[in-house]
């Protein structure tokens, strides 16, 4: 079924020409009636367009699998659109003021051959399909380097002056096109890319969207001086055939190896990821650049194996690439054979001091491995860069993004929704006081009105995402001026406004455009109302059926339920007018909304969606585990019922996705959202073949890189369309994606077997804590940052944040684990912590997380809970395999009186109790710790002894 939402998404704002272009067969401009010629080296087998010498296929030798889009090679024959063995450039004489761009895709000719360098498999001169006024002399050629594809360019200048060139690029063509494939022909043939923009260090990798089998990699040809500059967008017209810029098709790119032109003209008000560049060619002088391609034949926990050896630095930062100013970050850079640093800076100046530690041949291929202390500055925010120079006169950029401390950040989020988002005007028609709106922080207003009215409606994810983290926010960190507030808007504007009190249905916006039925409401004449998303009153109140609302509503229930049954007195039960006055609140009031809105969700057959795996239902997960919690702490109660009926309706979802070859439908064509839940219910219920497929699925779009805004951001392009002030296809930076696909990697990482599989751990916490890159030193939250070259910047509106926190609140934890992979130079290493400090037998870290509510030790694959307070400290004994827990209280935050903690191995048959201190009781299935205020309470938990 094509939905509104994807109807739309398939005709991006910007291309209107998707409507206007001839639906006609494409034309062939490329050549293909000549044929290709078929080619095949020690790892490759590809082919090549016999006229334009472009890339056709690529596949790894004696593999089925094509990189490329063969099949829809005739759709894409036409002039303007890109494919390997295209090449951009921007010119221009010295002192002359105007660049003259070159694309080679736009008038194509059949290219002449050229004479050839030893190794070449073809060689042409792009002369025949460029401008005859060109001052410039291009050849290229595909190569055979040790047994992978080159592809390398000459450019000489032929003119009498010195010609400067200030851009050049390598259009990227990977088959990402899902337009007009059914879900298993993607899952068959489709692939992803994501980009390290690091210069000579960056490369390409590009992923099957299954997420197993071997990884193409693109770096640097050896012997050329290639960086990755910069990764630009690249504009083709959009024909029905393949739907370019759509959310079928999110669109090329290319590898910028010079930027200067661009960078002055069209980029003139943003900082590039690096320092843009121009070369100048004198008369009868040249320049080679190219790139390689090459297979991680173990798939992508072999990419950082495979790039050392082919001459590439690899990077790697714990925690990630996202850091709070106060904690330091440790680096690995593992050079290959032979390279040293020559000098390694920071961009801005002093933003991050650098500590030299340690360098040594730590492996046993005497591969150079240097490691260092990165330390942020006290007043660092924002993006940050080093800029590494080796002893091959070869450059790294490595991207950091500095944050305030991880707790204050989120207080200060907190702080922001309840005030400057806090919609109060108790005279507004459409019953959203009080309530946390959308803020367009550009502006300093509240989104009252919009076009798309979710938006300015409290529901949907744009809508919703405010009221959502508000709620979330919490459950960790309570504040009981917020929570006043919020518990006015769930008794009044949740519950019976957004939500039907009959029935529990979520309604899909309380605000409207229905003049008519508002007549003196003053809508914004600006804005155009004409299109579908303007819905009008019976619309948006009477449709309860998308199934992804739901989850926002219990997920708000949830978190009052988690506040009040750890801070009692922070919640009280009070009366509303509800047509007769009834009473509402106290946790337990809280947990059976969660649960009746969860069994409306995925029991009534009208709400669309709902057997499809839903953004932010681990929450799901967490009311289903406290209602068996309060079952076993009070069996007369009806909570026994409602677990195993919640359970049981869980259950037939996971048995319906074991049977689906691909269990992750959504509303689009092809998306990331739905494996969160798949894996969650398909763990819980032991159907294991379906949370494997599913965790490779997620490890082929949520990559791990040395960039903060590519590290563990999982893939998606279209929601700013949805939610966004700037709307656009494009690859988006941290949008939700993120945050909820870091708890399948994490998750995964726990119960994994094997304790050094450390790439889940890399990827999943660079996913969750780009959910707090979003937070900026005021507490506005944006829904994601804008990756295209042109703009690079937080987006406007804070729209659909809130799932992205959900994330980030139910994923955070300080992690004590064994690093054997020879990056950090083994024993153990916090992510989310202070670094291990060893005293004799003992490790001990200080969280700082953003919740300090749980550790886990990796030696123990143990994860420990709390449900209030913090964990100050935390030590694993490695003689006796003991842990110490020292739980306080944060100052400024309500005092709980007790907190309860759970302890939990998804491996291993271990059973781990609390020890100490002694006689405590044991409910909800934990133990009950009294606090003392914020002095520290030592808890010892040890394993139980037959």
């Amino acid at each position: 079924m094509l939905t509104e939402r994807m109807w739309t998404i398939l005709m991006p704002l910007w291309a209107v020409v998707f409507l206007t272009v001839s639906l006609a067969v494409a034309q062939d401009q490329l050549g293909l009636q000549n044929g290709h010629l078929n080619l095949s080296i020690a790892n490759f087998d590809f082919q090549i367009v016999r006229d334009s010498q472009t890339l056709a296929s690529l596949r790894p030798a004696g593999s089925p699998f094509d990189f490329l889009p063969l099949d829809y090679l005739p759709k894409r024959a036409r002039n303007g659109q890109y494919h390997w063995g295209d090449i951009t450039l921007r010119y221009r004489a010295v002192n002359s003021a105007d660049w003259i761009d070159v694309d080679s895709s736009a008038a194509r000719k059949k290219v002449g051959s050229t004479a050839s360098r030893p190794g070449a498999l073809a060689a042409s001169n792009l002369a025949s399909t460029l401008a005859a006024s060109l001052p410039l002399n291009i050849t290229r050629e595909w190569i055979d380097v040790q047994g992978d594809l080159g592809l390398r360019f000459t450019v000489t200048n032929t003119a009498k002056t010195a010609i400067e060139i200030g851009s050049l690029g390598f259009p990227v063509e990977f088959n990402s096109i899902f337009t007009g494939r059914s879900a298993e022909q993607i899952q068959e043939k489709c692939s992803l890319t994501d980009p390290y923009i690091g210069m000579h260090g960056g490369y390409l990798r590009v992923t099957p969207v299954r997420g197993t089998g071997p990884v193409l990699l693109a770096t640097r040809l050896p012997g050329t001086d290639t960086p990755f500059e910069a990764w630009r967008n690249l504009y083709e017209t959009s024909y029905s055939e393949t739907g370019y810029g759509s959310q079928t098709f999110e669109g090329y790119y290319e590898w910028q190896v010079l930027t200067n032109a661009w960078a002055s003209n069209e980029w003139a008000s943003v900082e590039p990821w690096n320092p843009p560049s121009s070369q100048t060619l004198q008369p009868g002088q040249s320049m080679t650049v190219g790139l390689l391609f090459s297979v991680a034949k173990g798939g992508v926990r072999d990419i950082d194996k495979t790039l050392v050896g082919l001459g590439i630095p690899v990077a790697v930062s714990v925690p990630g690439y996202v850091i709070p100013r106060d904690t330091p970050s440790q680096l690995s850079i593992r050079l290959p054979p032979g390279w040293a640093i020559s000098s390694i800076t920071s961009h801005p100046p002093d933003v991050l001091q650098i500590s030299h530690t340690t360098c040594s041949p730590c492996d046993n291929n005497d591969i150079p491995i240097h490691r260092l202390e990165i330390v942020p500055s006290a007043n660092a925010f924002g993006r940050a860069r080093l800029t590494a120079v080796y002893s091959s006169n070869y450059t790294q950029t490595i991207h950091y993004y500095i944050t305030t401390p991880n707790t204050q950040s989120v207080l200060s989020l907190g702080s922001f929704l309840t005030t400057h988002q806090l919609f109060n005007d108790t005279a507004d028609p459409f019953h959203r006081a009080p309530s946390v709106i959308t803020y367009d922080y550009e502006t300093r207003q509240q989104v009252t009105q919009d076009p798309r009215v979710w938006i300015a409606g409290l529901s949907d994810e744009a809508g919703a995402g405010s009221f959502l983290a508000a709620c979330m926010k919490q459950a960790f960190l309570p504040s009981a001026p917020e929570i006043a507030i919020l518990q006015e808007f769930i008794h009044n504007v949740l519950w019976g406004q957004i939500q039907q009190r009959w029935d529990y249905g979520v309604r899909k916006s309380i605000f409207y455009h229905d003049p008519a039925q508002v007549p003196d409401y003053q809508y914004d004449k600006g804005i155009f109302w004409g299109n579908w998303w303007s819905w009008n009153k019976k619309d948006s109140l009477e449709q309860v059926n998308r199934a992804y609302n739901y989850v926002h509503v219990a997920a708000a229930y949830w978190a009052f339920y988690r506040v009040g049954r750890a801070y009692p007195d922070l919640v009280p039960v009070v009366a509303v007018d509800g047509g007769d006055k009834m009473k509402v609140g106290g946790w337990g009031w809280y947990l059976s909304q969660a649960y009746e809105t969860v069994i409306k969700c995925v029991t009534d057959p009208g709400v669309l969606y709902s057997r499809d795996g839903l953004m932010g239902e681990t929450v799901f997960g967490e009311i289903l585990q406290d209602l068996k919690r309060e079952a076993a702490n009070d069996t007369t109660a009806d909570w026994a019922a409602k677990a195993k009926r919640f359970e049981d309706e869980m259950k037939k979802r996971a048995q319906g996705w074991d049977r689906q070859s691909v269990p992750f439908g959504s509303e689009m064509a092809w998306d990331s959202t739905g494996q969160e839940g798949v894996w969650y219910w398909s763990r819980y219920f032991g159907f294991n073949g379906t949370a494997v497929k599913t965790l490779n699925t997620v490890l082929g779009y949520a990559p791990t890189v040395p960039h903060w805004g590519w590290n563990g951001n999982a893939r998606r392009y279209w929601d700013n369309v949805y939610g966004g002030k700037l709307q656009r296809i494009e690859r988006q930076i941290h949008h939700y994606g993120s945050g909820l696909n870091a708890l399948v990697l994490l998750s995964a990482f726990r119960a994994s077997t094997d304790p050094a599989d450390m790439y889940l751990l890399r990827a999943g916490y660079g996913g969750l804590t780009g959910a707090l890159s979003s937070i900026n030193q005021e507490g506005f939250a944006s829904a994601s940052f804008h990756s295209w070259p042109d703009t690079l910047k937080w987006d406007g509106f804070s729209g659909d944040y809130g799932p992205n926190f959900v994330g980030l609140v139910l994923g955070s934890a300080t992690y004590m684990v064994q690093d054997d992979n020879g990056h950090i130079g083994g024993g153990l290493v916090a992510y989310g912590g202070s670094p291990v400090v060893w005293e004799g037998a003992v490790a001990t870290v200080q969280p700082r997380d953003a919740f300090r509510r749980r550790v886990f030790v990796g030696p123990l694959k143990l994860l420990v809970t709390i449900d209030a307070g913090v964990i100050d400290s935390f030590g694993y004994d490695s003689a006796d395999g003991s842990v110490y827990l020292n739980l306080s209280q944060l100052n400024g935050v309500p005092a709980a009186k007790s907190a309860v903690v759970w302890l939990e191995s998804a491996v291993g048959s271990d059973k781990f109790v609390v020890s100490q201190p002694r006689g405590l009781v044991q409910t909800r299935m934990g133990w009950q710790v009294q606090l003392n205020g914020t002095a520290p309470v030592t808890v010892v938990v040890v394993v139980e002894r037959a």
